[in-house]
């Protein structure tokens, strides 16, 4: 079934941005509403392709991507298949190449560690040509710094930057970031968000507290 041009360019006239839950096809990739991703140098819909790499079904990990995401160009998401063991005295990937070395097929995946999904949550914004490796999680409302290389978890509401990404500082204050992850304004209905942007966009949380009726 086609897909209406409306559901993936939510920007009239813009090919570079679209709504990336439209163009997802591989079932190991789930991704929320509204969710954006911008490509000004590749095509943003080749994203399964260009952007999510060493994804490979045998091992079975997943990329979990909230709702109303923002993932500039070139982020990448490096999975499971890109860690070479380090379980073993060599790092070459022996039992990938079974049948050099005759070893058995069906031991494929010991030729690198497993260390998980990668989990994103909600409103999350991924700079520039950002890396967030296998195994990471990132809470809602965390801000991923441009060609940062996330390594280990980040959590929510909380600015991240560097090689490997370190926390920089928390968007607001923990009270503030306790009552955002309550009200998780991101799963009320469009019409809801639709009337409250005012306050979402204000800053002020009490207000956006207040409104939610």
């Amino acid at each position: 079934m086609t897909i209406p041009e409306k559901e993936i360019y939510p920007r009239t006239g813009d090919k570079q941005t679209i709504y990336l839950k439209s163009v997802i096809t591989d079932p190991g990739i789930t991704v929320g509403e509204y969710t954006m991703y911008n490509d000004f140098v590749h095509d943003p819909v080749l994203f399964e392709k260009n952007n999510v790499l060493y994804h490979y079904p045998i091992n079975k990990d997943k990329l979990i991507i909230g709702k109303f995401c923002s993932i500039a160009c070139g982020a990448k998401f490096l999975f499971n298949s890109a860690n070479h063991t380090f379980r073993s005295l060599s790092t070459y990937p022996f039992p990938l190449f079974f049948e050099e070395w005759g070893l058995d097929k069906k031991n494929v995946t010991d030729s690198w560690d497993n260390k998980g999904d990668i989990v994103i949550g909600n409103d999350v914004w991924i700079g520039y040509e950002a890396v967030v490796m296998a195994g990471v999680t990132i809470g809602d409302g965390a801000v991923i710094g441009a060609r940062a290389v996330v390594t280990k978890d980040v959590l929510p509401y909380t600015i991240v930057g560097g090689i490997p990404a370190k926390p920089i500082r928390k968007r607001f204050s923990e009270e503030t970031i306790s009552a955002l992850l309550a009200l998780k304004w991101w799963d009320w209905p469009k019409e809801k968000i639709a009337q409250k942007i005012e306050a979402i966009q204000s800053g002020c949380v009490e207000e956006l507290r207040e409104n939610n009726q």
